[in-house]
C-alpha cells in the first residue's frame, strides 16, 4: 500500500495512528482532527483509506462512526483489535500533578486510577492531542493519558505506565475504502438496517439467522433521529457476503426491513 493515503483521527502517536501503522506498515499515516473530517476526505476522495476506532472492550461503541457509517458510501475492508497501555505522561518527573488530560473513553479507561490519584479529568478532543497541549503551553501541573509513542514524539516524561483499569483493554478498528474484498473463509459482514416499529419483528429478523446457522458476533441499536424511540439496528456475522448461504439470508431479511445496507464483508481482525 505505499504511497496510498491513510487518514486517522487525532495527533500523531495517537492509538488510531498505532493501528494504521500497523494496517498499512508502509504508510504514512496522516492525521485528522475529527471524525467528521475522516468521512468527508473519504466521500471527496481525498484519501485512499481511513481506520477508525469502532467500539472498546471496557467502554463499549464509537456512537459517532456508527451515525456515521450510515451516510457514508465506502465499505468496511478490514479490521484490528489493538492492545491499549495507557500512559500518564508529563512534561518533567514531578509530584505536582493535579489534573489529567485525555480523550474521554481514555478517561473512562482509568476511571479508578484517576479516582485513587485524587486527579481532576478534563476531557480532550485525542490522547496524543492531550500530550501536545501540555507540551506545548507548558502546563506543569497536568498529565496527558495516552500512548508511549505520543510520549517519545512529543519528547515528554512517562510517569507511569500501565494504569488502565483493566488489563483486557483492546480496541477495535475498521479500515473503511472502497476496495473490494473477496471471501476468505474467516470474514466478517457488518449491516445497518431498519425495522417497522411493531411486535416481533426484531425476533423475526434473528430468527432467520439462527435458521441459516449463521453465527451473530454484535448487535446494538442507534437512534433513527427522525423519530423519537426509533431504531436502526447495527449487526455483524460470521461469513462474506458472497457466500450463497449468506447472500441468500440477506436476501429473505431485506424484504422484512424498512432498508438493509451492508457497510462492508471483510477479513476477520487479529488481536495485536
Amino acid at each position: 500500500m505505499k504511497g496510498k493515503i491513510v487518514a486517522f483521527q487525532g495527533e500523531h502517536g495517537a492509538y488510531s495512528e498505532i493501528a494504521a501503522k500497523k494496517l498499512f506498515p508502509e504508510s504514512k499515516p496522516v492525521p485528522m482532527k475529527l471524525f467528521q473530517d475522516i468521512f468527508d476526505a473519504l466521500r471527496d476522495n481525498n484519501i485512499d483509506f481511513a481506520v477508525v476506532p469502532i467500539e472498546n472492550s471496557i467502554e463499549g461503541s464509537v456512537n459517532e462512526i456508527y451515525d456515521l457509517l450510515l451516510g457514508t458510501e465506502k465499505k468496511i475492508t478490514g479490521e484490528l483489535f489493538l492492545r491499549i497501555n495507557h500512559c500518564l505522561i508529563a512534561l518533567e518527573n514531578n509530584s505536582t500533578i493535579t489534573r489529567v488530560l485525555s480523550h474521554p473513553q481514555a478517561l473512562a479507561q482509568c476511571r479508578n486510577y484517576i479516582k485513587k490519584r485524587n486527579f481532576d479529568p478534563v476531557p480532550t478532543y485525542d490522547t496524543a492531542g492531550s500530550v501536545r497541549i501540555i507540551k506545548e503551553k507548558k502546563i506543569v501541573d497536568a498529565g496527558a493519558i495516552a500512548s508511549k509513542n505520543a510520549a517519545e514524539f512529543y519528547d515528554m516524561k512517562i510517569l507511569e505506565e500501565n494504569i488502565e483499569d483493566r488489563k483486557n483493554n483492546f480496541t477495535r478498528f475498521l479500515v473503511l475504502s472502497d476496495q473490494n474484498t473477496n471471501s476468505t473463509k474467516n470474514d466478517r459482514t457488518s449491516m445497518i438496517f431498519g425495522l417497522k416499529h411493531t411486535p416481533g419483528t426484531l425476533f423475526s429478523v434473528i430468527q432467520e439467522f439462527n435458521a441459516a446457522k449463521i453465527n451473530l458476533t454484535k448487535i446494538e441499536s442507534r437512534p433513527t433521529k427522525e423519530r423519537p424511540w426509533e431504531y436502526n439496528f447495527y449487526l455483524d456475522l460470521e461469513g462474506h457476503i458472497n457466500e450463497d448461504n449468506v447472500k441468500r439470508t440477506l436476501n429473505k431479511i431485506e424484504k422484512k426491513c424498512t432498508f438493509l445496507k451492508v457497510l462492508g464483508s471483510y477479513k476477520r481482525g487479529t488481536i495485536s
